[in-house]
């Protein structure tokens, strides 16, 4: 069994192969072997959480387990921690253990990337990123690598983060800047990510028309980067899965309950993949994540590695 490291993970994960993994594993799923049930979360002290997310497809079956611990960048620790165990499909042969928090970040980013790729009306940016993070690190560089992305403003409630996570962007020649709020940019950009661990918005309610948004920071209904207002007079909303999106989308199941947001207005993200179609007016893309997106890291890592 191949046992690979962060690095080594990192290395087996190119975004833009990575995003087109993503690509074909939701296009298939239901189909041909693909299957991924629901993920088991299990709750554990101060604020923790276990994530078991199993999922296969012809060739082979993985089992995500993640922990996610909010305060634990407070005790200079990770936030997310884990492993991916890929094993053969037919022989249950072990193939490989991923570094799950390397996955985790980089198939996130890969799946927002996509997203932007299909929906943005401005795909190559300018691209502000709130949360100075993993999550806003590992968007950074898919945006760059697959959508050509070279101007980056990066907004954190911590400032040193986001002069950091600027600095690295300039080491790629990229042109980018620390801001000290969104507000200052968002007539500028055409992209945001939305990356934090905040429960609260970090976004005003109204932003410039043509703007497309990835959310990916909240991932419980009590969480939510996005306030309603916001929600209400977004143009088109897509979600990973709708079925993560009920349970776990905060931004949206906050904006139902104030009744600035009905389900029935969300769409899956496999939907315009289908349908390759633009859309005009601002655009919001909802992630929680799936089991499918790490089958698809499995799949590039150990049926195609780079």
């Amino acid at each position: 069994m191949e046992i690979l490291d962060a690095k080594g993970t990192a290395d087996r994960l190119p975004y833009p192969e990575l995003a087109d993994a993503i690509r074909e594993v939701a296009l298939t799923g239901g189909s041909d072997g693909v299957q991924a049930p629901p993920r088991f979360a299990l709750p554990l002290r101060k604020g923790g959480i276990l994530l078991v997310m199993p999922a296969s497809d012809r060739d082979i079956a993985i089992t995500k387990l993640v922990t996610v611990h909010p305060e634990n960048p407070g005790r200079g620790l990770p936030t997310i921690q884990g492993e991916v165990v890929v094993m053969d499909a037919t022989t249950g042969e072990r193939l490989g253990l991923l570094e799950g928090g390397v996955v985790t970040a980089r198939r996130t980013a890969a799946l927002s990337m996509l997203a932007a790729r299909e929906l943005a009306q401005r795909p190559d940016g300018p691209l502000l990123i709130v949360g100075a993070g993993t999550q806003g690190r590992a968007h950074l560089d898919a945006f760059r690598a697959g959508l050509g992305v070279s101007r980056a403003f990066i907004a954190s409630r911590s400032q040193e983060n986001a002069v950091s996570l600027a600095g690295h962007a300039r080491s790629l020649g990229m042109e980018a800047e620390a801001v000290e709020g969104p507000g200052e940019v968002l007539d500028d950009v055409s992209l945001v990510v939305t990356a934090t661990t905040s429960k609260e918005p970090v976004l005003p309610g109204k932003i410039p028309e043509g703007v497309f948004v990835a959310a990916v920071g909240a991932f419980e209904p009590e969480a939510a980067e996005l306030p309603p207002a916001l929600i209400s007079s977004t143009s088109q909303i897509f979600v990973d899965t709708m079925e993560g999106a009920k349970e776990e989308a905060g931004d949206l199941i906050q904006a139902k309950r104030a009744g600035a947001f009905a389900w029935e207005n969300a769409t899956e993200l496999v939907e315009a993949l289908r349908l390759s179609t633009r859309h005009t007016g601002m655009v919001v893309f909802k992630s929680v994540g799936h089991a499918l997106w790490d089958l698809a890291a499995a799949r590039t890592a150990f049926l195609d590695p780079a």
